[in-house]
């Protein structure tokens, strides 16, 4: 199936294989794909996937839809074309190419992968957050432990190159899996995440056990073996 990846500030945040004839695109949550920042309309934009391939519409949304730098209305989409909604870039991977990113495709976990070699073609082709395959790294076991609310005491492995936490559409941060270990960085909202008592920037913080984090009005702490 072909796939979607994405990301914001070279960050990957969410992985989604097209299943559906439509997947929509938008800042309401009843969208296929939800991205809640206000630069993105409610009904942004649709994927429609037919069987000589997949093209990509703009649903008259305010601040548009472009693929590869372009503002497009309704266009076919190759693989490894972007798809720009406002800083989010979404990566159009075709079923070949899909599974060549799962199976062989090597780059530094939690960054936008680079475009794959170009192919012969003969036809243009929720949390609810999706998570990017597991990287091959040295950086060890780790989870997040929850500190309060109602779901204190529960741990979340971070096994996938990149977790999500927070509330949709009040703040949520992104622990991205590296080489050497862990980092956290605010994806949306706001309310940006603390890291032991202090407000985080744009740049990526690196991660150590037992770091404290709050985001949201939860507490949690990161634990790593």
């Amino acid at each position: 199936m072909p796939k979607l990846i994405v990301s914001i500030d070279g960050v990957v945040i969410k992985e989604l294989q097209l299943t559906k004839e439509r997947t929509a695109l938008g800042r309401r949550p009843y969208n296929d794909i939800v991205i809640d920042n206000l630069a993105i309309s409610g009904e942004h934009a649709v994927l429609h996937m037919h069987h000589s391939g997949v093209e990509v519409e703009d649903l008259d949304s305010t601040n548009g839809t472009y693929v590869n730098g372009k503002a497009v209305q309704r266009q076919w989409l190759h693989g490894g074309d972007v798809i720009e909604l406002g800083k989010y870039k979404i990566r159009f991977l075709d079923e070949n190419e899909a599974e060549d990113y799962a199976k062989t495709m090597v780059f530094k976990p939690g960054m936008v992968p680079p475009p794959l070699p170009p192919r012969n073609r003969t036809t243009p082709v929720t949390a609810p957050i999706a998570h990017a395959n597991n990287p091959t790294t040295d950086g060890g076991n780790a989870c997040i432990r929850v500190l309060s609310g109602a779901a204190v005491g529960r741990e979340v492995p971070l096994t996938k190159v990149v977790t999500t936490i927070g509330k949709p559409g009040i703040a949520v941060a992104a622990i991205t899996r590296r080489q050497h270990g862990y980092v956290l960085a605010h994806v949306e909202g706001p309310d940006t995440p603390t890291h032991n008592g202090m407000h985080i920037g744009i740049e990526p913080v690196p991660l150590h056990h037992g770091d404290l984090l709050e985001l949201a009005g939860t507490e949690m702490q990161f634990l790593q073996n």
